[in-house]
Formats: C-alpha cells, sequence, structure tokens
C-alpha cells in the first residue's frame, strides 16, 4: 500500500484499530449499553474529523499557504 509522505501508515492503521474497538459498542444492547454508545459515538466523529483533517484539510491549507510564499518570493527576484 502506498500511502505517501511518512506517518501517514501509522495515522491509518491507528484510526482504524480505534474504529475497529468502537464500532461493536455501537451495536451492542446489553445493559449499559445506551450509556456506552453515548460516549462511542462522539469518539467515531471525532476520530474520523481528526483523520479527514490531517490527511486532507491541513496539507491543501499548507500547500495554498506555500504556494503564496514562493509567488511572492519570485515576484521579488
Amino acid at each position: 500500500m502506498d500511502v505517501g509522505r511518512p506517518g501517514h501508515h501509522a495515522k491509518i492503521i491507528t484510526v482504524m484499530a480505534i474504529l475497529l474497538g468502537l464500532l461493536p459498542i455501537m451495536w451492542s444492547h446489553g445493559a449499559g449499553a445506551d450509556v456506552m454508545k453515548r460516549i462511542a459515538a462522539p469518539m467515531i466523529g471525532g476520530v474520523i474529523t481528526s483523520f479527514l483533517l490531517e490527511l486532507m484539510v491541513y496539507p491543501a491549507i499548507y500547500e495554498v499557504w506555500r504556494g503564496r510564499q514562493i509567488t511572492k518570493f519570485v515576484q521579488t527576484i
């Protein structure tokens, strides 16, 4: 699997391990399941949001910011 930059592979594996650990809680029906579901749902949302931000949004913002710096540098030459 080619995941691009170093560190992405570790992030993907960590997110998958967390999600695979939390998903069974969302399908449980035993005693206390309603409390555990209310705890697990925001954790799942936070992990997915963190994953998307770190691998998609932050690099895009960096490229836009870096592109403006390079443009300013080229114009001063």
